[in-house]
Parts: structure tokens; C-alpha cells; sequence
């Protein structure tokens, strides 16, 4: 069988990231498998209903928490999932989760997915995922220091993504379909004005190009439909997002496309969890899909200490030391 972690949580935003810190503070062996980090916060540029913060980005509270969980140990495979099911070897006690880029066993699952990244849908994507193909910035920026880099996608989220990227790489081109970027006019102007970044209006991507990593990604204007290569180390899709339910409906009791939960995070399925907007919860924000990652995280704690013949908790007061990382990192 293969390596066993104690959790695999699915979906890297507030449920996920938050169910990923409480786990790992408990001692669970953690992994966290998502396409990006943030999911939809990263749409917007400022929160202000997130409790202890004034005002946040999307995409600075996304790092803060990233940054939080893996202060415990918490580990990351930035992989899309295309599907969940109990583990043969181990049926009713573990599952598996298969990916884009193989695939991890887990005594339970917390499925806190929300929506995912949107794929561009064209030649090359699929084959140079993960190699030069990217759904999140923050996770894979730094991976393309001092590169060339394309970011494909209008609005805040794209916007973010260039702002990031540019402290990093040696440039970027930000690829939208219309005469100017969408989203607001000073965000824009204060993008745009980094000296690294350069604006590709009126074009869309029709292909991916590249021997083994990503080379050069095609570019069709949408006026002229004139053809153009863009060399290019990465790119990174921001595009939106879609429910992506149908890859658990064979595991789990579905209301609608939502995941069907109880208060405690539970599913109908015994050691699978649930948390955040992918639930049938009432209310979408990101304080309610914290709170509910933090309950299934402790919920799968209780599952699996009930396994082990162990006591079970209520709460996660205690202090945790930090988990020092070779290097002392």
C-alpha cells in the first residue's frame, strides 16, 4: 500500500487550510491536495468581514493561513484530484485519492475542494501540467525566480497573481481579451505600472507549446486573428472556477451538487469529512468555511483516535511548538 497519511484534505482555501492547521496541531499526518491556493478569495482584493482584519486580500489571507498550516507540518501536493474511493487494500478504514500526478492514501478525507480552478481548454495544457503550467501563483511562483512567466485572466484575480509574480520573476505578460484589464482602475494602473509587466490585450490563448516543460504559449487576437508565440517559461491560468462535485458522488450523499454534511463535518460516509462552500451549508463566506474546516478537522481527529482505541477531544487550546524543518526552516 502506499504511504499513509493520517488526513488527506482536498481544496486549498479557508476550509481546507484551516482543517489543515487543526489536524496537524492534533499530530495527525496531514496532506493537503489542491490546484491552487485561495480558491475564491483570491476574487477579491478586500475583505473586510473576516474576523481580526479590518480589511485583507483574498490573496493575503490565503498565505497567511497556508503559511500557518504548514508551521505544523502540514504537507502540499499541488495536483487536481480526478477522483475518491476507498482504498481496496484497507476497505472501510482508508481511501484513496488519485490525482493528476498519481495518487495518496488516507484514513480519512476531509473534502473541502469549494470550487475548482477553471482549466483554458486547449493544446499542451494537460500534458505540461505541472511543468510550466500552473492554477496558483503563490504556490509555484517562486519555483520561475527570475524567468519569464504569462498570466492569463482578467479581474482582481489576475490582477493579484501579476502583482505577486512580479516581485519574483524577471517578467510578465498578462494575456486578457479585452482593450484593457478588468477590475478596478487604480489596481490597474498600479499593476500595469510595474516595470515587468506588460499587457497583452485583445488575445486569447489557442495553444501550449513545449519539449518536456512549457517553451511558448500561442496567442490568437480576437480582432485581427492574427497569430503570435510567446515565449514563456510558465503560465498561470486564473479564470475562474466550477463546482466539481461529480468526482465523490459515487462515495458520498450529494444535496443538489452540495455535499451533504451534519454539524459536525460529517458525511454518509464513515472517515470522509466535508467543510466549506462544497457543503449544503446555508451561508457561502469564508469565516463560516473556516470554522466548519476546523470542526471536520477535529471530527476526523476524534475518527481516528476512536480506531486507535484512544480518547477523543472537544477543543485545540493547548500550545503546539512548531515543526523545525531541515535546514531550520
Amino acid at each position: 500500500m502506499d504511504e499513509l497519511y493520517d488526513v488527506v484534505i482536498i481544496g486549498g482555501s479557508a476550509a481546507g487550510l484551516t482543517a489543515a492547521m487543526y489536524s496537524a496541531r492534533q499530530g495527525l499526518r496531514t496532506l493537503v491536495v489542491t490546484k491552487d491556493i485561495g480558491g475564491q478569495m483570491l476574487l477579491t482584493n478586500d475583505i473586510q468581514n473576516y474576523p481580526g482584519y479590518q480589511s485583507i486580500s483574498g490573496f493575503e489571507l490565503s498565505t497567511k493561513l497556508k503559511e500557518q498550516a504548514e508551521l505544523y507540518g502540514t504537507q502540499f501536493a499541488y495536483e487536481e484530484v480526478t477522483d475518491v474511493e476507498e482504498n481496496r487494500e484497507c476497505p472501510g478504514l482508508c481511501f484513496t485519492v488519485r490525482t493528476s500526478g498519481g495518487m495518496y492514501t488516507g484514513t480519512t478525507v476531509i473534502l473541502a475542494f469549494g470550487k475548482t480552478p477553471r482549466n483554458l481548454g486547449v493544446p499542451g495544457e494537460k500534458e505540461l501540467n505541472g511543468r510550466g503550467v500552473s492554477y496558483c501563483a503563490v504556490c509555484d511562483g517562486p519555483l520561475f525566480r527570475g524567468k519569464i512567466v504569462t498570466v492569463v485572466g482578467t479581474g482582481d484575480q489576475a490582477l493579484d497573481a501579476v502583482n505577486y509574480l512580479a516581485n519574483v520573476v524577471k517578467s510578465v505578460y498578462l494575456v486578457h481579451q479585452y482593450d484593457r484589464p478588468i477590475g478596478s482602475e487604480e489596481y490597474i494602473s498600479q499593476v500595469l505600472a510595474l516595470p515587468n509587466v506588460k499587457a497583452v490585450p485583445n488575445s486569447r490563448v489557442i495553444e501550449l507549446r513545449g519539449n518536456g516543460n512549457l517553451g511558448s504559449v500561442i496567442l490568437e487576437n480576437t480582432v485581427s486573428k492574427e497569430r503570435t508565440e510567446l515565449e514563456s517559461d510558465g503560465i498561470f491560468v486564473e479564470i475562474g472556477y466550477f463546482a466539481k462535485t461529480d468526482v465523490v458522488e459515487k462515495l458520498v450523499r450529494l444535496n443538489g451538487k452540495e455535499i451533504a454534511v451534519d454539524r459536525e463535518g460529517r458525511t454518509s460516509m464513515p472517515g470522509v469529512f466535508a467543510a466549506g462552500d462544497v457543503t449544503d451549508i446555508a451561508f457561502k463566506q469564508a469565516v463560516i468555511s473556516a470554522a466548519q474546516g476546523a470542526s471536520a478537522a477535529l471530527s476526523a481527529y476524534n475518527y481516528v483516535q476512536r480506531m486507535r482505541g484512544k480518547t477523543s477531544a472537544r477543543a485545540d487550546w493547548r500550545s503546539v511548538k512548531p515543526v523545525v524543518r531541515a535546514g531550520g526552516n
